[in-house]
């Protein structure tokens, strides 16, 4: 089992951060890798669905709701087996949060365990800071620059 682990420092407190992390349904704009997410059933904090990764690689999770407190998602079905286990602390000024897989890919993915694991850490840090963001209001400033565009018309002068 591989373990990939991040965490960050929020400037919110637990509740506005808990309002972020546990809205499943919003799950896959903070997670690059996820491209679907389909809730199959909801029983009380208990959540059965099925998730879609990359360009297809399915996997079934039961998620589990502690609310304030921590998140669990056990991996069923699918090329992962394992858990993702999201925690949020109450800390002096803010909240710290900590996520934690405990993972190991499965079938073809398994000969691709390395570079699947250098992927899942960069979009685990990827997603505490983008959590972080949304839970303190603030957005992601892009570095993209737009640059004036002139239509190829527009290049002649009409008085020749």
């Amino acid at each position: 089992m591989a373990e990939i682990k991040a965490s960050i420092q929020i400037n919110s407190p637990v509740d506005k951060v808990w309002n972020v992390v546990s809205d499943l349904d919003r799950e896959s704009k903070f997670w690059n890798n996820i491209t679907k997410v389909r809730t199959i059933s909801t029983e009380g904090n208990v959540v059965k669905r099925e998730i879609t990764m990359g360009k297809g690689d399915r996997c079934l999770q039961t998620v589990t709701l502690y609310p304030q407190e921590k998140i669990l998602a056990e991996f069923t079905k699918g090329i992962i087996g394992g858990t993702k286990t999201t925690t949020l602390t109450s800390s002096s000024g803010g909240t710290s949060l900590e996520i934690l897989w405990d993972i190991k890919f499965k079938g073809m993915a398994g000969f691709l365990s390395g570079k699947l694991n250098s992927d899942f850490q960069g979009n685990t840090e990827q997603a505490v800071l983008a959590i972080k963001q949304a839970a303190e209001g603030n957005t992601p400033q892009s570095s993209f620059k737009m640059e004036t565009r002139i239509h190829w018309a527009d290049k002649f002068d009409s008085d020749k």
